[in-house]
């Protein structure tokens, strides 16, 4: 029986080892490519097939790779995508889903086995945690921001002015205020730069 064949790509050396490892015990798999970044998924499938792609929802640029997997998805749709991520963002799941990932699994944080993982997905399953894990912000845990909180923290880490997130989300620039010093007596941080800095370095609240 021919083996299935899986792209890896995340910009963490330690994990595309870790991958390798997984699939190099199991007679199921075989590494077709190890790839530094998701930005270069698209590229290597205009040349090469593959049966499946590990990857990590983080790009080196720091952006996220939701729309990469989509188009992928879309172009591509009989390739398994499992979307990996080691950040506990809440959204993340819910995101994946919407843009046809077929399984997601949090690589630093997740019990389930990755292999049993890529069995379930090779299989027709969707594997999605049951409960998401909690990340720090200061100090507060990433489970205490309510979903709004989250919307205008993930905005304000993009570099834009309360207006404009007021503006994006359709209510007042004092209803953002009122969010952004619930979010830093939750934190403790004394200012909105330092929470989106912050925010932005742990990943809580990528678009």
């Amino acid at each position: 029986m021919a083996k299935i064949k899986v792209m890896t790509a995340d910009t963490q050396a330690i994990a595309r080892r870790l991958y390798g490892e997984y699939i190099k015990r199991s007679d199921r798999y075989e590494l077709a490519v190890s790839l530094p970044d998701a930005s270069l998924c698209e590229p290597y499938l205009r040349r090469h097939k593959v049966d499946m792609i590990i990857m990590d929802l983080m790009t080196g640029d720091g952006e996220s790779a939701f729309g990469i997997a989509k188009r992928i998805k879309e172009k591509y749709p009989a390739i398994k995508i499992i979307a990996v991520a080691s950040v506990p963002e809440h959204s993340w799941p819910e995101r994946a889903k919407k843009i046809g990932a077929d399984s997601f699994w949090y690589k630093e944080t997740d019990d389930s086995d990755l292999i049993d993982v890529m069995d379930r997905t090779a299989e027709g399953g969707s594997v999605y945690p049951d409960k998401l894990p909690e990340v720090m912000l200061g100090l507060a845990r990433s489970t205490e921001f309510t979903e709004r909180e989250l919307e205008v923290l993930r905005i304000i880490t993009t570099g834009a002015t309360n207006g404009d997130v007021a503006e994006e989300l359709g209510i007042s620039e004092n209803t953002v205020k009122t969010h952004v010093r619930s979010m830093l007596a939750k934190t403790g941080f004394r200012s909105r730069t330092e929470l989106a800095i912050k925010a932005r370095v742990t990943g809580i609240a990528l678009k």
